[in-house]
């Protein structure tokens, strides 16, 4: 008895979803990634530009690697179960993108506060005091 398994299209599938929503990611976050950096880095646009470009760089790297560690299954006898297993793959990768989008948020968050707390004016000292009564 011969039985057909649909881990191979499920393979593919995933392959060419992932590698697309990462691309498509990448690209999103690079384009919008710059405006938030060239805010934060303010007079030194190179170095706001160098940092856009790493960040996409890791970005690729980990969600990359990412997918590939999660490439392994099981074998899917129906097409419903190639389905299952193609949806629940896509969606570990989904969630792991959205908590790396959201680390880098974070992230930025951080960098910006910090830019701007180093362009507040110095703390003014009182101007006069109030008596205390006893």
């Amino acid at each position: 008895m011969q039985t057909t398994t649909y881990l191979v299209p499920v393979y593919v599938a995933y392959a060419v979803i992932a590698v697309g929503l990462t691309v498509w990611l990448a690209r999103t976050l690079f384009k919008n990634g710059a405006v938030f950096l060239n805010d934060v880095f303010g007079d030194n646009k190179a170095l706001a530009e160098a940092v856009n470009r790493l960040l996409v760089v890791g970005f690729y790297l980990l969600n990359l690697g990412y997918a590939c560690l999660l490439l392994k299954a099981e074998r899917s006898e129906s097409p419903v179960e190639a389905i299952e297993t193609l949806a629940t793959k896509l969606g570990f990768l989904l969630l792991s993108l959205g908590v790396i989008h959201f680390g880098n948020l974070f992230l930025f968050h951080r960098i910006r506060r910090r830019a701007q707390i180093a362009t507040l004016p110095p703390p003014v000292a009182p101007q006069m005091r109030i008596p205390t009564t006893r």
